[in-house]
């Protein structure tokens, strides 16, 4: 990928500005690994903490695929929910503001303020359909173009989770002489085809919704709401361990509803009924597909000679989390990682809650970013 414009607006922070409030860089034009073009590209982003002198400070927080840049803080102006890693980020924190300037982007093809299928096509009508195949490579390569944007010349830390964690690793292994530390959490250093199949029906079900109309549905007042939610379903089935899902739902009957016959619910369906219009709220479903055909992409050894060369010829401190009942991104995966890279650290979170225990259990992992950004 390559910027093709060194037009840079809005890039900069205020002192006095609220920590956290959204801004926004417009990065220029960019060419895309597998030939697409995006003319024009705006980046959305939130930061906290201030960088240093000699910009040695700065830390980089990688969301997942239905993440945004609101990494912590409040229900506000341009953000629909909470932070989504309550607690890490502040005076003291594990990424402790007093001493980092954190920074969080809404992701390429994403639909929090970042370019993404929602967007603005030159024509002026949204992009919808048209908008090119983006990897995880072409999406880090606009979060260089934004460091540059910030004054950042190479991260103290990069790290994230799931999607996350896959742009935290190809940050090491696009740039390396950017990133002195990376933190992969519950995440791959390649898509697997478990992975890959469990995507295929989530964009099956978006793409045979007929309100979804190719992609074309800004303005119709229809859109695809109840693809993105069986796409949803199977997806938060894939984040939650079995053994939680049965000790908190068993078998029980909705309340006031009979599954037996009746056309009513288990309590265990409700909760997937639940997550699947509470995404429905807030997020676009070309970008669910654009964001899972990227995460599909993933593989830090392509063109490289492999994943082991890719990870090697990274230098710098390299650490790697995953969660014992993940199920999607099982730990096995991180240990392939640190077999393919001798010297690359291992944590393991313990965790009932699958692959979203990185999310949730915030406690152990601050306990692992003090460790990581502690070490020379």
């Amino acid at each position: 990928m390559t910027a093709t414009s060194t037009r840079w607006a809005d890039a900069t922070w205020q002192d006095g500005d609220p920590p956290g409030q959204r801004r926004f860089a417009d990065v220029g034009a960019v060419d895309l690994e597998r030939g697409g073009h995006l003319p024009w590209v705006r980046v959305a982003y939130e930061t906290w903490g201030t960088l240093s002198p000699t910009g040695d400070n700065a830390v980089l927080v990688e969301h997942a695929l239905t993440g945004d840049s609101h990494v912590v803080g409040d229900v506000g102006p341009g953000h629909p929910t909470p932070g989504w890693w309550p607690s890490l980020i502040g005076p003291g924190a594990p990424l402790d503001t007093d001493r980092y300037f954190v920074v969080a982007a809404n992701v390429l093809g994403g639909c929090q303020g970042t370019t993404g299928p929602s967007s603005a096509a030159p024509d002026g009508r949204p992009w919808g359909g048209r908008f090119p195949f983006v990897t995880i490579r072409d999406q880090v390569g606009v979060e260089a173009l934004l460091a540059d944007a910030l004054g950042v010349q190479r991260w103290h830390l990069v790290l994230g989770g799931s999607m996350g964690g896959m742009r935290a690793l190809e940050w090491a292994t696009s740039h390396p002489g950017r990133v002195d530390r990376a933190l992969v959490l519950a995440a791959s250093a390649a898509a697997t085809a478990d992975q890959v199949a469990w995507c295929q029906p989530q964009l099956l079900a978006i793409r045979s919704d007929p309100d979804y109309q190719d992609g074309h549905y800004y303005g119709t007042g229809r859109a695809p709401l109840t693809g993105l939610g069986i796409a949803r379903r199977i997806a938060h089935t894939t984040y939650r361990h079995e053994g939680e899902l049965d000790a908190r739902f068993g078998r029980r009957p909705r309340a006031g509803e009979d599954p037996l016959g009746g056309g009513g619910r288990y309590d265990v369906e409700s909760y997937l009924d639940h997550h699947a219009a509470k995404l429905a709220r807030r997020f676009d479903a070309n970008s669910y597909v654009v964001l899972s055909e990227a995460m599909n992409s993933h593989d830090v050894g392509r063109q490289r000679g492999g994943v082991a060369a890719a990870l090697q010829a990274f230098e710098g401190l390299l650490h790697v989390v995953g969660v014992s009942t993940d199920r999607l991104y099982p730990p096995r995966l991180s240990e392939q990682m640190v077999a393919a890279r001798p010297g690359t650290g291992l944590s393991l979170i313990d965790s009932p809650h699958g692959h979203d225990g990185f999310l949730i259990e915030t406690a152990q992992v601050g306990a692992v970013i003090r460790d990581v950004v502690a070490r020379a």
